[in-house]
């Protein structure tokens, strides 16, 4: 198997490992020569629970039967269904519920928190994080905080500045009163899974009141269960003006959310946002049984396999550091990630990379510890 491979027909935006896959059940892939493979990448924390899990599985067959699409001009039960599960979600995290926004991933999701938090403060400025990724589209490109990203793309808007995480003093040498949003990961996910503290979302949250404004997390990787609770700025205390979501929210397909509270000041109005595709019935009733699924015995599930994967993972040669949290988790490496991960994969299994030497494992939060120590065991021989 060659490390890397080029599908004729198709831009080359992406440097593809040599395997096709064909089929999938749990966390288990199989490949066009019948190979089966553990994933313990989720489709990067997109395959929340498993793949063809039932219950969303049942609820997108049973969507495609009735009504696929509509447009936004109208409304769907799915997508109303979702909102307010989502709202509840948020309500019984914060005291306050939310009113959604719907789209497509999470990049769009981070567009139209931007967009709302310049319309409801009427200021340009949005503070982010060195180190943070919050897609790739110009707007959630510019606020990213790895230069090497955003560097062929310049200049980019809305104009941004960065803050160091966990730098407190960083973080209030840079709100000032043009700032119209302060954007923080609750986990940092491409940058290499590195978690803000407790003390750091409450100055965050504290240097936005003080300024008038807003707090925004982005949960596209790390919210929806992932860290063990379904936000994962629960474990803080330290609740948003608004959020996103995307990754894992519908097991698959495609689906972005904004969530705004509803204590939060007014910003979008008819005709200042939209999403053709976005609130789309069968995404949003797949949506909708994730939600109902991830209840509070999968996710004492998620934070037991999370702290074993961790501990297991430490014990590893060649890992010096391992950071996140619940099934959110990067193994920092003495030596780069990316030849490990293409090792791993020849040797029947998935992990990612954060960085260039961290190993990144976010599988489906319906993983037993059974495959989690056959992973283990598996990168121990990678390792070796």
């Amino acid at each position: 198997m060659s490390a890397v491979t080029a599908i004729p027909a198709l831009l080359p935006t992406y440097a593809r490992a040599d395997v096709t896959f064909v089929s999938g059940e749990g966390c288990w892939l199989t490949d066009t020569n019948g190979t089966r493979y553990l994933d313990l990448l989720g489709g990067i924390a997109v395959v929340s629970l498993g793949h063809l899990h039932p219950a969303p599985l049942a609820a997108a067959h049973a969507q495609l039967d009735t009504l696929w699409h509509t447009s936004n001009l109208y409304g769907t039960e799915p997508m109303a269904r979702l909102a307010a599960l989502l709202s509840a979600r948020f309500a019984a995290a914060s005291g306050r519920g939310s009113r959604a926004f719907f789209c497509n991933s999470g990049a769009e999701a981070v567009e139209a928190a931007l967009k709302w938090a310049r319309k409801a403060t009427r200021r340009p400025e949005v503070v982010a994080l060195e180190n943070s990724f919050h897609g790739r589209t110009h707007g959630a490109l510019a606020v990213t905080g790895q230069p090497a990203k955003r560097a062929a793309w310049e200049p980019l808007a809305p104009v941004a500045r960065f803050a160091c995480l966990n730098d407190i003093a960083s973080l209030a040498a840079a709100v000032g009163p043009q700032t119209a949003a302060i954007l923080i990961e609750p986990v940092q996910g491409e940058g290499g899974i590195h978690p803000a503290k407790a003390e750091f979302l409450a100055a965050a949250r504290s240097l936005a009141d003080e300024h008038g404004a807003l707090l925004l997390y982005d949960e596209v990787q790390c919210g929806v269960g992932r860290t063990g609770t379904f936000f994962a700025w629960e474990q803080s205390g330290v609740a948003p003006d608004a959020l996103t979501l995307a990754k894992g929210l519908a097991n698959g397909l495609p689906i972005g959310a904004l969530l705004v509270a509803d204590s939060a000041p007014e910003g979008f109005a008819p005709g200042d946002h939209g999403s053709t595709f976005g609130g789309n019935p069968v995404a949003c009733a797949a949506a909708c049984a994730v939600v109902e699924t991830i209840d509070s015995d999968l996710l004492a599930q998620v934070s037991a396999n999370g702290a074993t994967l961790a501990s297991g993972l430490a014990a590893l040669p060649a890992v010096d550091l391992v950071r996140g949290r619940g099934l959110m988790l990067g193994a920092e490496l003495d030596r780069p990630a990316g030849p490990v991960s293409a090792a791993a994969l020849e040797a029947g299994l998935l992990v990612g990379t954060a960085g260039e030497s961290v190993l990144r494992l976010v599988p489906p939060l319906t993983v037993s510890a059974e495959e989690l120590e056959h992973g283990l065991a598996i990168l121990q021989e990678v390792l070796a």
